[in-house]
């Protein structure tokens, strides 16, 4: 599939043009908790939260992060002969921990030099300077480095509702000292689907992340997994959850309200099938992404191409 057919401005894409060939991510599980975990904000997580769900790492007896990385190129490396690797700090709240624990983490994921970068997962509301520095260090040295903050939503009433314990104005705040450092990225994660969000309310966050210059985007189908607070209220009829059309067409309803400039880090989500409730066509990750070209290319439109005072084509 070329660019053109694409029709948005895919990760892989922007990675092979800045990094000059195919680049892998490798999920990190660092032993890290989450304020809204352990008692600091909250305890038990986000309502669509189940452990299990984060990835692979997080379901079997947790290796080094060196022994990790290791693992993890040896598979891709034989699997797709890939020679750059990015280390994905994943699971729970990955800037969130004593400095010297974090850097010893980054340090040890950094020391094989087919490892050229590192994303960070982590919460708007648990960014300290000394960690901000840390970061752009390396991005000083030569390394990539996106920070993945996780948004969900630019509601607060959302963010009370699905217990998150942070702000709009905790993201935003955020976003504004990491882009006070040169050559950090920023990928924002958001769900679409929420309880209590109305269609306009969800494409609304398009616009915002456009606005403050945002680098990326991660879109979640809101997806429900076993042994949750939202899995209770699914049982209640208290939570609707999109057909394949319909998330097929609000995605595409997205795409076209971003700026055109901004990386698609993904465009759907779900969960380990022995956890995932519903929906099942969540499984079929490769089929949504497919349709959501077709509906791109059927309506003759593209990333950007409603975003207001936008008239370049999404292009890497």
């Amino acid at each position: 599939m070329t660019d053109q057919d694409k029709r948005y401005r895919a990760f892989s894409d922007f990675l092979k043009q800045t990094l000059g060939e195919k680049v892998y991510k490798i999920s990190i599980h660092a032993g890290f908790t989450c304020p809204n975990r352990d008692g600091t904000l909250g305890m038990g997580g986000c309502i669509y939260c189940n452990n299990q769900g984060f990835s692979p790492n997080t379901r079997r007896a947790r290796m080094s992060v060196r022994e990790q990385v290791d693992t993890g190129i040896s598979y891709i490396e034989k699997r797709y002969k890939a020679k750059k690797y990015i280390a994905y700090f994943q699971a729970y709240t990955n800037t969130y921990g004593p400095y010297e624990q974090l850097k010893a983490a980054y340090d040890e994921a950094l020391e094989r030099p087919d490892v050229v970068g590192l994303s960070v997962g982590t919460r708007p509301d648990c960014l300290e300077d000394d960690v901000l520095e840390l970061l752009a260090g390396y991005a000083a040295g030569g390394r990539h480095v996106w920070i993945e903050l996780g948004l969900q939503s630019m509601h607060d009433a959302t963010l009370d509702r699905i217990n998150r314990h942070h702000t709009v104005a905790d993201f935003t705040n955020a976003v504004r000292r990491i882009k006070a450092h040169p050559g950090l990225h920023i990928c924002a994660h958001v769900i679409l689907g929420l309880p209590g969000e109305t269609r306009e309310m969800m494409l609304q966050s398009a616009s915002f992340l456009s606005d403050l210059g945002v680098h990326g985007v991660k879109i979640h189908l809101l997806h429900i997994l076993r042994d949750t607070p939202l899995e209770d209220l699914y049982n209640q009829g208290k939570v609707p959850i999109f057909n394949r059309g319909e998330y097929v067409s609000l995605v595409c309803d997205y795409l076209e309200l971003l700026d055109p400039g901004m990386v698609i880090q993904r465009l759907t989500a779900d969960g380990p099938s022995s956890i995932l409730i519903a929906p099942q066509w969540a499984m079929e990750k490769k089929k949504t992404v497919e349709m959501i070209t077709q509906e791109l290319r059927r309506r003759d439109s593209r990333q950007g191409a409603r975003r207001l005072g936008s008239s370049a084509p999404a292009r890497p």
